[in-house]
């Protein structure tokens, strides 16, 4: 089912979104060579609790951490580890939900460890660059397939990237997983059409090689590009209104003036 949020309700989402956001941020100075993954997870459920928020993942199915921590070729899922020691050159995957009293909010953020390389900054522009575009599509009257083409088409004709197509974005508020479901990929002027009040994530997960994913890992949960290469991912809140998208999880309030509520 599908629900409309009532402007009180996007800005209690947006409170929750400046909670995860200040979160992500914290993590630029946590991330550094010779930390574990599970330094990230430690900060993370630190900072909700001193911003009276629930790490709204643990429990999800299962699941037994406040983040998804996915290192190198680990597309999502990727489990906060003690004995993952983190060096110069890794790119991280850090993606997490929050509830505070109430109102969701879920974002995923990349990261390079220490040192980079042109190939990964390029990818992660690249990523972060389509989120964007996806964003612009979201548009009250449009439909959920000019989002999933204007990335597709950037990603993979425009920079011969693998578009992740098992994983995709999806409604949020009240729970955590809701309609519709908001594909990376696919045909612009199809799918469901866009309304005010529908609050959305778009997180596309891009790939260095093949958009295809192996889903065999021991865990359960961990999903690897097929052929090993590097995956990068972004995401964003996001509510759709007669005024535009409006980023719910921002983290650079000038590049996302034109997103954000008045």
């Amino acid at each position: 089912m599908i629900t409309l949020k009532s402007p009180r309700e996007i800005e209690e989402m947006q409170k929750s979104g400046a909670i995860l956001a200040g979160m992500h941020i914290g993590l630029r100075d946590i991330i550094k060579p010779g930390i574990s993954s599970w330094e990230i997870e430690k900060f993370a459920l630190k900072y909700y609790k001193e911003h009276d928020a629930i790490p709204e993942q643990i429990g999800f199915e299962g699941y037994k951490y406040a983040t998804c921590v996915s290192v190198n070729d680990e597309i999502c899922h990727g489990f906060p580890r003690k004995n993952l020691i983190l060096k110069d050159g890794d790119l991280i995957k850090v993606d997490t939900v929050v509830n505070y009293h109430g109102a969701m909010s879920d974002s995923c953020w990349s990261y390079v460890v220490g040192k980079s390389t042109p190939e990964i900054d390029h990818l992660m522009k690249v990523t972060k660059d389509a989120l964007y575009l996806g964003i612009e599509q979201a548009q009250v009257g449009n439909r959920i397939g000019d989002i999933g083409a204007a990335i597709q088409h950037f990603t993979e004709d425009e920079n011969g990237y693998g578009d992740v197509r098992e994983f995709i974005g999806h409604g949020i508020g009240p729970t955590m997983h809701e309609s519709p479901n908001v594909p990376h990929y696919g045909e612009a002027g199809k799918g469901l059409r866009l309304r005010a009040g529908m609050t959305i994530t778009i997180e596309p997960m891009i790939n260095m090689g093949t958009w295809k994913a192996e889903m065999d890992d021991p865990n359960g949960w961990t999903a690897r590009t097929a052929d090993g290469s590097l995956s990068c991912q972004y995401e964003h809140t996001l509510a759709i209104t007669n005024d535009g998208p409006k980023i719910l999880t921002s983290q650079d309030p000038e590049r996302d003036k034109k997103y954000l509520l008045k």
